[in-house]
Order: C-alpha cells, then structure tokens, then sequence
C-alpha cells in the first residue's frame, strides 16, 4: 500500500473518528511477520492536525473493511468504553463452503486459546473458553457456497471464522479452519457495516457500510448479490 491508497480508503471521517476500509492482507500492528502494517500509514491520516490517529479496535490481518480510528485522545478513551458496554453495533459478511439448514441463528459456543508446540496457537470452541455469541442470517445461495451475514455480540479473535466452521460451513479462504490448509484463496470476509453513536452529543449515530472487495466479489454474484 501507499500513504494516498491508505487515504482513499476513508469511508467516513469527523472531529472525533475515522473509519476506514482496511485492505485484506494488511496487519494493523508490526508483529515478526508484519514488516508493512497499518500503524505506518496513519500518520498519514492526521489531516492537519498534530495528534496522529490510533487504533480504537482491531480487525485480522486478512480481514478487509470497517476500521475504526480515534482521532484524540479522549475519542480512545470513549470509543474504548462504548466497545466495552457493546455499544458499537458490527456487521460482517462471509462467503462459506456450504451452507446451514436454515437461514438464520444464533451460534452460542465459547471460544478457548490454545497452543501447539511448533504450530503457533489457535482458537477452539471448548467449555473452558470464553462466552461468545454470534447472530447470523444467509443471504444468498449458490454453487455450493452461501453468503452469510454475522452479527457478533461478543469480540472474541477468530470468533465468526470459528463459529462458522462450527455450524458447518467455513469460510471460503481460510487456510486454518477451512477444509483447505493450501488454498490461494484469499479469506471471504468483510467487516462490512459499523454503527455507534457520534461522540458529539448534538450528531446522529455515526454508520458506516463498507464495500467488498475485489476478491469476493465473484463468490458474492454466485450466491445472488448483485452490487445494490
């Protein structure tokens, strides 16, 4: 990426937040395998002003769309209380391998870290783990694959590419929970919509929808969508 792609990406923008589309494949932090990472760019993205913009959640490094930035300090501290009290309302959407019986849900599995030796770590439902809570709905069917919505009320890492694989139908492109372990497939998965309410008291909620990306767009046309 580039300082002026990074900027192109703004999807909304007041005195108080950013939301950008984050691109697929790009991490938000430095990590041993993160030379290039989000947390470079958003110097770019101060606008004049001397406080640069930070991080207020994350998304997954193949993860693309709504990212939301605080742009002072206090906007940290009030976006970081707003996610604590589950007031910032996230929609994803998915393409998966198969789909479920019915058409909407919820998946009620919690959710446990664990490591391997010489595998990393990954997430697991299991009983020890933490509560999490997952709404879905499909969509749109077809080939083989189905377009799901999620609603998560919990923020758990990894929670709607494991909550899918535990319904039945990973995600397309997920080379860790997927049927796949080698797909060149990227991940189909989009942080597509974001609502929360505007820090300044006088504003409307703050909504932001964010578009798909190149790479699921074909997958989307097979299950119906048709780009309105």
């Amino acid at each position: 990426m580039t300082p002026d792609e990074i900027l192109s990406r703004v999807l909304y923008k007041d005195q108080d937040v950013i939301v950008l589309d984050k691109p697929a494949g790009l991490a938000v932090h430095a990590g041993p395998n993160s030379p290039d990472h989000l947390e470079l760019y958003l110097p770019g993205l101060s606008f004049g002003w001397a406080e640069v913009p930070k991080l207020a959640h994350r998304l997954d490094r193949d993860t693309s769309g709504c990212l939301i930035l605080g742009r002072h300090a206090k906007a940290i501290k009030r976006l970081g209380k707003m996610f604590e009290q589950h007031r910032v309302d996230k929609v994803y959407w998915s393409v998966c391998h198969g789909a479920p019986e019915a058409d909407s849900g919820t998946v009620d599995a919690p959710l446990l870290k664990v490591s391997a030796r010489g595998q990393g770590w990954r997430i697991k439902v299991d009983p020890a783990g933490q509560p999490s809570m997952t709404d879905w709905s499909v969509l749109g069917r077809g080939g083989g694959l189905s377009w799901i919505e999620w609603r998560p009320r919990t923020g758990r890492t990894h929670q709607i590419r494991i909550h899918a694989k535990h319904l039945g139908c990973p995600l397309l492109g997920d080379a860790y929970y997927g049927p796949d372990p080698e797909t060149k497939v990227r991940l189909h998965l989009l942080a597509r919509a974001v609502s929360f309410p505007a820090l300044a008291p006088s504003k409307e909620p703050v909504r932001v929808t964010a578009p798909p990306p190149a790479h699921m767009i074909e997958a989307l046309r097979t299950c119906g969508w048709r780009g309105d």
